[in-house]
């Protein structure tokens, strides 16, 4: 069994903008490095075997800092990629509100096969260990909806720097 521990990335200068980042980089404002810093100090004595971040720079930054007091490497992966939003990246999201989508969007089905082979990474590469994991509000959901088995609107939307925990079995499926 793999202990997961599912961060989102701190606070970033789009979240307060309220612009569409997808797959954009993102830059951590001070309140999210101060997110990052506190979630470090809660787990500085807890054993995590593995750290694990999106390849994107505001899940990377988020999770260099919260490693830090571990001393441990930062393995990087794009299974842990925000969603890719297409057309919308980079737009304001009030704006979107009454758009039509664009045919680039991300379909869920491909966020949630991301999201399991997510799982099945952690299971396989870090059976038996803890692993914290830094991503982002949607592939976060998406996770914990293929983890549980539920639509995604059914699981509660993530705060920047929260951290939600499972314990992964791979058996061949979750």
């Amino acid at each position: 069994m793999t202990h997961l521990l599912l961060v989102r990335h701190g606070e970033t200068i789009e979240n307060v903008r309220q612009i569409m980042q997808g797959q954009t980089q993102g830059c951590l404002t001070e309140k999210g490095i101060l997110q990052a810093e506190e979630l470090a100090r809660q787990l500085a004595g807890e054993p995590i075997d593995a750290f694990v971040s999106s390849d994107l720079k505001r899940s990377f930054d988020t999770c260099q800092i919260i490693a830090r007091p571990h001393q441990k490497e930062i393995f990087t992966t794009a299974l842990l990629r925000e969603r890719d939003w297409g057309d919308f990246t980079g737009e304001f999201i009030p704006d979107l509100k009454d758009r039509v989508w664009p045919e680039n969007v991300e379909s869920l089905e491909k966020l949630k096969e991301r999201a399991a082979a997510f799982l099945r990474l952690m299971a396989e590469k870090y059976p038996n260990q803890t692993v914290l994991a830094v991503g982002h509000g949607i592939i976060n959901k998406a996770i914990q909806a293929v983890y549980h088995n539920k639509p995604m609107h059914e699981i509660p939307r993530m705060a920047n720097a929260e951290i939600r925990r499972l314990e992964v079995i791979y058996r061949g499926e979750r």
